[in-house]
């Protein structure tokens, strides 16, 4: 029994393989020919990885910038044991988190098929991290092991119901569409953003419509916009701690111009390849799902990870992107000094 929800659980915090399996169902469920089923199959699989390696391709161009960011506040990384680890939390209390994962999905499976709410949450590693998270707070608050189970189950459950209906309609606003919604702990950021845009923005115009100059209009290549913006972050942090503290900092191997030329140039790369593997996924499960809205879940969508947005609107995520880096780098400017003195107060 162990063994086998020790399975399960791999394969629905395994992006690639979970979403393979929901194509894989709806395509059966089409009665498609062989030959489609084995393409939709793998093109989803393959979608999901693309997608997975561009992230990991981003998160890799920026991870420098951290130690660069703890020689400005002079920080020299002291280790923070928690009280109880993640890894202690997944060895122990793995049973309770997978049951909570099936259960909020079970639950969130005969929701769509018989309320209003008709989505299906489908981003396997937050129907992974949700419970994980419930599982930790109530353990926290010495739960044992069947409430661990009801609690968490209940708040995954709430959530993956409700957040991604409350987005469902800003979703059709921006696409166009009703196919998909998001599945994103981001809603609470994103109805603040849309509830800013039905104040402040002009009905009938959108940043889509923003027209660059001829000799600017390489700017809306969101991959070119954002590896400059990157190589000038590294530039900036590097004029501030000292050419010299950044190399070490960044664990740089050649001249630093060269050195944040390239560290922008790959977090473009990693944004250009995770765009490749949303519009490949989509195109896929889309489609597929249609397979199990019809037979088993009528008129229900997928809910589905943030950057499926990124394609319908790239103006507006370039925009976000540069508004979110400067700000983002601005705050860290700001707060670092409070974060520091709160870090020596700890010890």
């Amino acid at each position: 029994m162990q063994s086998v929800m020790d399975f399960i659980i791999e394969v629905i915090r395994e992006p690639a393989i979970f979403l393979g399996l929901i194509a894989l169902t709806g395509l059966l469920l089409l009665r498609k020919d062989f030959s489609s089923i084995v393409s939709g199959t793998a093109k989803t699989v393959i979608g999901v990885v693309i997608l997975t390696q561009g992230t990991n391709i981003l998160m890799n161009s920026i991870a420098p910038l951290t130690e660069g960011f703890n020689v400005m506040y002079n920080i020299d990384n002291p280790e923070i044991e928690p009280v109880l680890g993640a890894e202690t939390i997944l060895s122990e209390y793995g049973t309770p988190i997978g049951l909570a994962m099936l259960i909020a999905f079970s639950i969130n499976l005969i929701v769509a098929r018989f309320t209003p709410f008709k989505h299906v949450f489908l981003t396997g590693h937050m129907l992974f991290w949700f419970p994980f998270i419930f599982v930790a707070v109530g353990i926290e608050n010495n739960l044992n092991n069947t409430q661990l189970i009801i609690f968490a189950s209940i708040l995954t459950s709430l959530y993956i119901i409700i957040a991604p209906a409350l987005l469902r309609p800003f979703v059709r606003k921006v696409t166009g569409s009703d196919d998909f919604i998001i599945g994103h702990p981001t809603t609470i950021l994103s109805l603040i953003a849309g509830m800013v845009g039905k104040l402040f923005g002009t009905k009938g115009k959108s940043s889509e419509d923003i027209k660059f100059p001829s000799s600017t209009e390489f700017l809306r290549e969101i991959s070119i916009t954002s590896s400059i913006v990157m190589f000038f972050v590294y530039i900036v942090v590097s004029v501030i701690i000292g050419f010299e503290a950044a190399t070490i900092a960044f664990g740089a191997e050649q001249n630093l111009f060269i050195y944040s030329v390239m560290q922008g140039i790959l977090f473009g790369a990693g944004l250009t390849i995770l765009l490749l593997g949303v519009r490949m996924m989509l195109a896929e499960i889309i489609p597929a799902f249609q397979g199990i809205s019809q037979k088993w879940i009528p008129n229900s969508v997928p809910a589905l990870d943030a950057p499926i947005l990124f394609p319908y609107a790239p103006n507006a995520v370039l925009i976000g992107f540069v508004v979110s880096m400067i700000t983002s780098v601005a705050t860290i400017f700001m707060t670092g000094s409070w974060a520091f003195s709160a870090l020596l107060s700890y010890h």
